[in-house]
């Protein structure tokens, strides 16, 4: 994401054309072997109330999860409403620490506390020690505690003074990038991971506001908690941070031929000639699950760059005669397309798939369980802390197996699956 470059996606049937200028742009971005999660990690999200939303952690969780289908990574979402880097609604920051990150043991633990830190006014010296020594010290607690343990920083989002006034001169955001400042140097000093949640979600709120004003305004609508839509934005600065790969699948057809001529992460068997041409092809990820399906993930997609970094899968198909041709995937038609859209490319992650379907899938059982941890956590941990019966001690049991069935569900909904293509002239 450190581009940062803001390009258009048009809700219509040519959002599908994967530009050669694009793709060859491209070609030097991060691969699998490059992403900084490993088999076996165990990941906490911890913050305030932005995390404790669940939008861009989930986002996160079900990139990994079908990016990386064989990968053994188990994630936590540990945000609480109103956190600073002292603590807040859940308890002082060290009851914080030791109950709601050290016990999962976690391998990676990202940070993200800022917004409520710098108190919704202008640049408080005093505040900011208190947040600068604060973060230290979870810092190094987690290091103590956890020797080995990979700490991303996450420089706070966006206050969304973009598309409407500041409240003051300067206004609230911009001490917001104080504190990303400081963050910035702390990483580079104590050897932390560094993730800026604030540069591109501005970014996308100017580029939203100059398209549609008045969606814009409704992507982060109390200018704090980011909706659904732009949290998708946040994941990708995260997952940037971590080096993830913008490829899903890569197949190009030579029609003239007959045979496979590009083939990364997948397989093409069963090449013939009937009507038109067909195989079967099988991915070795599933794409993500974000299509333009509402006015402001149109607009989020549009003001964004999330579609060219992270979630290409190009199919080409060249040796075609000119013409109009359908696609079909397991006898599904997707679309319809030139010669020349072929040759081009299509992005299939854009259109609507077997393959994109499956992925919902996905990120629906990421939802709910983190939903039934959340539940397992503020509704029995927490308020109950101090009832010893088993009959909490057997809840708390039963919501953990019920979560861990939903994540094999899960895992299970990730594993790509063979599917049929056919390209064949339009009647």
């Amino acid at each position: 994401m450190h581009a940062r470059r803001i390009a258009p996606f048009v809700a219509s049937a040519c959002l599908a054309l994967l530009w050669i200028s694009l793709a060859g742009g491209l070609a030097a971005q991060s691969t699998a072997e490059d992403f900084a999660l490993r088999d076996g990690d165990r990941v906490v999200f911890y913050g305030d109330s932005i995390t404790d939303q669940r939008r861009y952690t989930s986002f996160v969780e079900s990139f990994v999860v079908t990016r990386f289908p064989d990968l053994d990574v188990s994630f936590v979402h540990s945000g609480w409403g109103g956190d600073r880097v002292a603590g807040g609604g859940g308890g002082p920051i060290d009851v914080r620490i030791w109950r709601d990150i050290l016990p999962y043991d976690p391998t990676v633990v990202t940070i993200m506390l800022g917004m409520n830190d710098g108190g919704y006014r202008a640049f408080d010296p005093e505040r900011f020690d208190t947040y600068s020594s604060g973060y230290e010290h979870i810092v190094d607690t987690l290091r103590r505690q956890l020797p080995g343990v990979r700490i991303t920083a996450i420089q706070p989002s966006a206050y969304d003074d973009v598309t409407r006034e500041p409240g003051f001169p300067g206004g609230y955001n911009s001490v917001l990038v104080q504190y990303s400042e400081f963050l910035e140097e702390l990483a580079e000093e104590s050897g932390l991971g560094l993730a800026d949640l604030n540069t591109p979600l501005v970014a996308t709120l100017e580029a939203a506001r100059s398209i549609d004003a008045e969606n814009a305004a409704r992507l982060i609508p109390d200018r704090v908690h980011p909706g659904t839509e732009v949290a998708l934005v946040m994941a990708g600065a995260l997952l940037g941070s971590w080096n993830a790969p913008g490829i899903v699948s890569e197949v190009e057809i030579d029609a003239g031929r007959m045979q496979v001529a590009v083939e990364n992460n997948a397989t093409v068997s069963d090449l013939n000639r009937g009507q038109g041409i067909a195989w079967t092809q099988l991915d070795r990820a599933l794409p993500m699950a974000v299509r333009p399906d509402n006015a402001l993930m149109n607009l989020v997609l549009e003001s964004s760059d999330f579609i060219e970094t992270f979630n290409r899968q190009p199919l080409r198909v060249s040796g075609l005669a000119e013409g109009r041709y359908l696609l079909r995937i397991d006898g599904e038609e997707i679309g319809s397309f030139t010669a020349a859209e072929l040759s081009s490319g299509l992005n299939l992650a854009v259109l609507t798939t077997p393959m994109v379907r499956q992925a919902a899938d996905v990120h629906d059982l990421t939802l709910e369980h983190a939903a039934v941890h959340n539940t397992r956590w503020r509704q029995l941990q927490v308020p109950f802390q101090t009832n010893n019966s088993p009959e909490l001690l057997a809840a708390m049991t039963s919501l953990d197996a019920f979560e861990a069935m939903l994540i094999r569900r899960q895992r299970d909904a990730a594993r790509p699956q063979a599917h049929r293509f056919e390209v064949v002239p339009e009647p």
